[in-house]
C-alpha cells in the first residue's frame, strides 16, 4: 500500500529551540546543511507521497518562500496566523484540505539515518503495517538506545502484536513515539471545534484497544533545543563516516 497524502507538522514556536528561532522557524533550522522540513520531505516523497499540507504560523512567510521552492511534492498551506491550533486542531484543520484517503503525519524536528531504501523504508513498512480495521492510528516507534536528542523517556509500552499502551515499568516493551503516524482521517471527523492536544486521540485510541506501533529501524534524530543541534550533526557525520 502506498500513501499519497501527508501531513507535517510545523506551526509551533520553537520556543525550546530560542535563540535560534527568533528570527527562524524551527522547521527552517539547517540540519547538516539543509533546513529540517527539508529531511522529512525528502522522506515523504521517496515514499510515494504526492500532497502534503504544511501548517504555518511562527515567520509563516519564511515558510511559504521556502515551501515554494518544493519540486517533488505539491504542497498545500494550513495557515494558522490567527492562532495556533495544537497538534490535534491543527492536524484536523489541515487535512480538510486533502482527500480521504490514508495519510502519513509528521512532526517537522525529525529525521533519522540507516534507513533502507525504497519498500524496506520505515515510511513503506508503515503504511503496509497500517490496518484501518483493527487500528485507529499506526505510530512510528524506537528504542530510547537508538535516539539522539531525546529526552530519555519512554512514551509507550509496546506488546508483541504492537499494541501500544501509556508506558508503564515492566509492562511490555518501552519504546519512544518516534513523530510519525499512519492513520485515516476519518478518525477526526468528530474532532472539536478549536485547539486541542493530539494526545486526545491517542488516549482514546487506547481505550479502545486501536492503537498500534511498529518499529523503525536505523537512528532516530530529534531536534527541540540548541544543544541537540550539534549532538545530530556530530551523530549524521558519524554516521556518513566523518566524525
Amino acid at each position: 500500500m502506498t500513501f499519497h497524502n501527508a501531513m507535517v507538522l510545523a506551526a509551533g514556536l520553537g520556543t525550546r529551540l530560542r535563540p535560534v528561532t527568533d528570527t527562524i522557524p524551527k522547521p527552517l533550522v539547517p540540519i547538516a546543511g539543509r533546513p529540517m522540513i527539508d529531511h522529512v520531505l525528502d522522506r515523504l516523497a521517496d515514499a510515494g507521497v504526492k500532497t502534503v499540507v504544511v501548517n504555518v504560523h511562527h515567520h509563516a512567510d519564511l515558510m511559504q518562500a521556502h515551501l515554494a521552492l518544493e519540486k517533488r511534492l505539491e504542497i498545500r498551506i494550513s495557515d494558522e496566523r490567527g492562532g495556533l491550533m495544537n497538534s490535534g486542531g491543527g492536524l484536523a484543520r489541515g487535512i480538510r484540505l486533502l482527500d480521504r484517503s490514508n495519510l502519513f503525519v509528521m512532526n517537522s524536528d525529525l529525521l533519522w539515518i540507516g534507513d533502507a531504501p525504497g519498500p524496506s523504508s520505515n515510511l513503506a513498512r508503515l503504511a503496509r503495517f497500517f490496518d484501518p480495521v483493527r487500528m485507529d492510528m499506526a505510530m512510528l516507534c524506537v528504542a530510547i538506545g537508538d535516539t539522539t536528542g531525546h529526552n530519555g523517556k519512554s512514551d509507550f509500552s509496546m506488546q508483541p502484536d504492537g499494541a501500544l499502551s501509556r508506558y508503564a515499568e515492566g509492562v511490555g516493551r518501552p519504546v519512544v513515539y518516534a513523530g510519525v503516524i499512519a492513520m485515516n482521517p476519518a478518525l477526526l471527523d468528530d474532532a472539536p471545534d478549536g485547539a486541542f492536544n493530539l494526545n486526545l486521540y491517542f488516549d482514546k485510541a487506547i481505550a479502545a484497544g486501536r492503537l498500534f506501533g511498529m518499529m523503525m529501524q536505523g537512528h532516530w534524530l530529534t531536534v527541540g533545543t540548541p544543544q541537540a543541534i550539534g549532538e545530530v550533526e556530530d551523530a549524521i557525520a558519524r554516521f556518513n563516516g566523518k566524525g
